[in-house]
């Protein structure tokens, strides 16, 4: 692998800060593009690498030193994971390893980013479980910060509470329609410091919009200080209070600081570097290039995909479901399988673009039977989740290996996971802008088949009803 042009020739502005900025662990695939891109948006080059490829500890410290040589201007290095569906007990198998290899590159900032719906619990996705086990890999720490508000992809917060915006209209997370009903974890409390304190026994504390707005972030900090490393949650709503917040962080990081939260952080402190000299006043991604044809694959079972495939169908995509009973299913899984990837490998023949999916929305049979279906393949509910997204990536790795295509999209988190590792990918670099939270990404691989392969990772509440017809003609124009 070779280093891009754009990693060679578009370095920010760096001031007196040298070496990398911040270094994170995104706790879902489609998240860690979201973060990669709030960075490269913002003229801080940043590579990601998938945690598959940096299993082992060492293997991961290899390849973080590879990284910075390979990307010599590298100012951001994140790891894509996959512990927003796992247990807490899976965190403290495999959270402590990934964290002291990103804490080893010596970023002043150890971030594990979370949803900007920040939907966990005790059992699920811990979030208090993983500021547990992060603020130990940065023990000088004297507080733990959590943004989670990002104006720019319609998250806000507001007195500890969490607001986020669906088709223009603002709901309280609790009342939200997506997140509010979530198959697994179900956000019933708006207020975050609420929610979090069911998965943690650590002080969770507040600043407010009232502070940052009137100068006193810094103050109000101070006065929270004592023996223990609490978390702080900052309000964020608008600019002034992105801007503030992320002023506060990077001020206030001392010799280090390991922060869990959502790209609200990202978007803070490069709004905080741009406003102190750091960064460009103004940069701006490549626009995307049209394609003939992208293929895509969704495991999402969110009301934004359904109106996405919805589209998709109405302007002539393949839409094709893969059918659960038979895909999770090892005796009947293969012939499920071939006879998807037959259907999508004629619609890419024929010059249309194929899109297979597991379910439309959360009130399809397939999510509101998924237990039932589950039962019936004889599996628990986590390890048929997990078949579903394996499906969905073995579909396409068959349909690359049979048809040409020089972008494809996955939307779901889990399903990007399963994808991305299927295919090789080694590490993604921001290639265009797309939609806000879901960059056009290229894939880097030891596998010429699968290097330069151009890919979008959605998120379930990414993107509008045309997303999948931008995946397909770009954003030039």
């Amino acid at each position: 692998m070779s280093v891009p042009p754009e990693h060679s020739s578009r370095s920010p502005s760096h001031g007196d800060e040298d070496g990398l900025l911040l270094a994170y662990y995104g706790d879902d695939f489609t998240g860690s593009t979201d973060a990669m891109e709030a960075m490269a948006a913002a003229g801080v080059p940043t590579v990601l690498f998938l945690a598959e490829a940096c299993a082992h500890p060492d293997r991961a410290r290899h390849r973080f030193a590879e990284t910075l040589a390979r990307f010599p201007d590298a100012r951001c290095v994140g790891l894509a994971g996959s512990s927003r569906a796992r247990s807490p007990a899976w965190m403290d198998a495999n959270l402590p390893a990934a964290f002291d290899a990103l804490a080893a590159l010596g970023a002043p900032i150890l971030h594990y980013k979370v949803c900007s719906t920040f939907d966990s619990s005790p059992q699920i996705g811990s979030i208090g479980r993983a500021i547990d086990l992060g603020v130990r890999a940065m023990p000088a720490g004297t507080w733990s910060p959590t943004i989670v508000g990002a104006p720019r992809l319609q998250r806000f917060q507001l007195f500890g509470n969490l607001f986020a915006a669906v088709a223009g209209v603002g709901h309280r997370l609790d009342r939200h329609p997506t997140m509010s009903r979530h198959p697994v974890t179900p956000m019933h409390e708006a207020d975050l410091r609420r929610h979090l304190s069911h998965q943690t026994d650590r002080r969770i504390e507040l600043i407010d919009m009232l502070a940052l707005r009137a100068g006193t972030a810094a103050d109000r900090l101070q006065a929270l200080s004592a023996d223990d490393i609490p978390i702080v949650m900052i309000d964020v709503l608008d600019d002034e209070t992105q801007r503030a917040a992320g002023r506060l962080v990077w001020e206030r990081r001392g010799a280090g600081v390991f922060s869990a939260s959502s790209s609200g952080l990202q978007y803070a402190l490069s709004a905080h570097w741009r406003a102190d000299g750091m960064l460009p006043s103004f940069y701006s991604l490549p626009h995307a290039e049209p394609v003939a044809a992208i293929a895509a694959v969704s495991g999402s079972c969110s009301p934004v995909t359904a109106s996405q495939i919805a589209w998709a169908r109405a302007s002539g995509f393949v839409t094709e479901r893969l059918r659960l009973p038979q895909a999770i299913v090892a005796e009947r899984r293969e012939q499920e399988i071939e006879r998807v990837v037959t259907i999508a490998a004629r619609a890419v023949s024929a010059g249309a673009s194929p899109i297979v999916f597991s379910a439309e929305g959360p009130d399809d049979p397939s999510v509101t039977g998924f237990d039932a279906i589950a039962a019936a393949a004889g599996l628990a509910r986590d390890d048929a989740a997990r078949a579903v997204g394996a499906a969905l990536a073995e579909v396409m790795r068959r349909l690359l290996a049979r048809v040409p295509l020089a972008r494809i999209a996955v939307a779901g988190g889990d399903s990007s996971g399963e994808v991305a590792g299927v295919l090789g990918i080694d590490a993604l670099t921001v290639a265009a802008e797309l939609v806000p939270g879901a960059p056009l990404c290229r894939a880097w691989s030891a596998d010429p088949a699968r290097d330069g392969l151009q890919i979008v990772l959605k998120g379930g509440q990414m993107g509008g009803p045309d997303f999948f017809g931008r995946v397909r003609e770009g954003t030039r124009g």
